[in-house]
């Protein structure tokens, strides 16, 4: 039913082997690597302010902030299908317990991280402060890998951490626009972005439909489609890219206004569902054509920010933890049961209320997505640092939810 371990290998393995590589390269020699994530590719490059507000390209600014921008279309990509296609996993009352347990999965790391920080003080609290939304995020695809080792693959807790995972990523992708902007705002710059991704969609997409009405050979559209392929999406991404980039808006969330504009599927068929290897709509093929590219920039990735020494732990590492390993599973448990009983929603058909706890702590994996959050959050120095190292740990979240899931004698199901 799902390609699950094509994903994990593919999306999740380099990015480990990066992060690996990274934390014992920085703990071993800890200036040449910062050397590395520093390195120059173009001084005085003529595209704006790129690094410390001055036109230098470095290979971290490449990674983060260009080569990401591909790994959040991919995000984008899916949670467009979930809320806008035909049997979308975000539409209808199938996903109102999923998208309530959601919010609590969001809102309880937030007062844990906000709530403990305060406790120790307001120089702690000043310096953390910023860091709130690292722990609302959840790794789809590791937390996925474990939610499978726990539940099995034929189990419906399966399903809601999916579409849990996919709702907090579309969360976590408006935070990031919204709260840690990677400049000085100016909204103006959002036409453009928001301009080349209308422009593309007329010119490309509604104008050769409207020009085929009522000849089924569609002889315009096929022309559009096979002579110039995704070259006009491609080239109004750029510029999309761009404008977020001006605009002050973190510009590895500058793809995200193409994907409504790049011809789809009619249906949705899930997240890892094998039908979509299959489909040949553009934006399936162009998501395809990222597989390689993305997983060579997810390395990159990893080796460019999870290298911290091992002493580096602090206030922040703690808060990011507790935020993660006990306001995820409070706050999807209780959310959840707010929503499936006083609000009557319910749960889906075999599954019972004490699962919704071990589904948060399973979400409590946040790793990549928290990772590049800390990366925005703060400024590199000892509480970034500290914060990384959080995020980094809350892989232990994959022994507590197989433990959890032993403690309340859930029953695997296999397909």
């Amino acid at each position: 039913m799902y390609r699950v371990w094509n994903f994990i290998t593919g999306y999740s393995l380099l990015l480990i082997i990066g992060a690996l590589s990274a934390l014992i390269w920085a703990n071993v020699n800890f200036d040449s690597y910062h050397h590395f994530v520093d390195f120059v590719i173009w001084d005085h490059a003529p595209i704006g302010h790129l690094h410390d507000g001055h036109r230098t390209l470095t290979l971290h600014y490449l990674i983060n902030d260009i080569g990401m921008a591909m790994f959040f279309a991919i995000a984008g990509k899916e949670v467009w299908e979930a809320v806008i296609l035909k049997n979308g996993s975000l539409r209808g009352k199938k996903a109102a317990t999923p998208l309530i347990a959601t919010f609590g999965g969001m809102m309880g790391p937030i007062a844990v991280y906000l709530g403990l920080a305060a406790v120790l003080g307001s120089t702690t609290y000043d310096a953390v402060a910023n860091g709130w939304a690292i722990p609302t995020a959840t790794d789809i695809a590791f937390s996925y890998l474990v939610g499978r080792m726990v539940f099995g693959a034929g189990h419906p807790a399966i399903r809601f951490l999916l579409l849990l995972a996919i709702a907090d990523d579309a969360a976590g992708l408006i935070i990031l626009a919204i709260f840690y902007p990677s400049g000085d705002l100016a909204p103006v710059w959002l036409l453009l972005s928001g301009g080349a991704s209308a422009a593309c969609y007329i010119l490309f997409s509604y104008l050769p439909r409207r020009m085929d009405r009522g000849n089924q050979l569609r002889p315009t559209s096929t022309w559009v489609r096979k002579t110039l392929s995704f070259w006009p999406y491609a080239v109004a991404g750029c510029i999309c890219w761009y404008g977020f980039m001006r605009a002050g808006i973190h510009p590895a969330l500058g793809l995200l206004p193409i994907i409504p504009a790049i011809p789809h599927a009619d249906r949705a068929f899930g997240i890892f569902s094998e039908a979509e290897t299959h489909l040949h709509d553009l934006l399936n093929v162009m998501e395809h054509a990222l597989k390689y590219p993305v997983e060579f920039i997810l390395f990159f990735f990893g080796l460019l920010n999870a290298g911290v020494k091992l002493e580096a732990m602090g206030p922040a590492t703690w808060l990011v933890l507790a935020g993660l390993l006990l306001g995820k599973p409070i706050g999807i448990m209780f959310f959840g049961w707010l929503a499936a009983s006083p609000m009557r929603l319910g749960l889906p058909a075999g599954m019972r209320m004490i699962d919704l706890f071990v589904i948060g702590c399973v979400a409590a994996i946040g790793f990549t997505v928290a990772l590049f959050v800390a990366s925005v959050a703060f400024e590199a120095g000892p509480v970034q640092d500290a914060a990384k190292m959080g995020a980094l740990f809350s892989f232990g979240a994959a022994i507590i939810s197989i433990l959890a899931g032993k403690l309340t004698r859930v029953q695997k199901q296999d397909l």
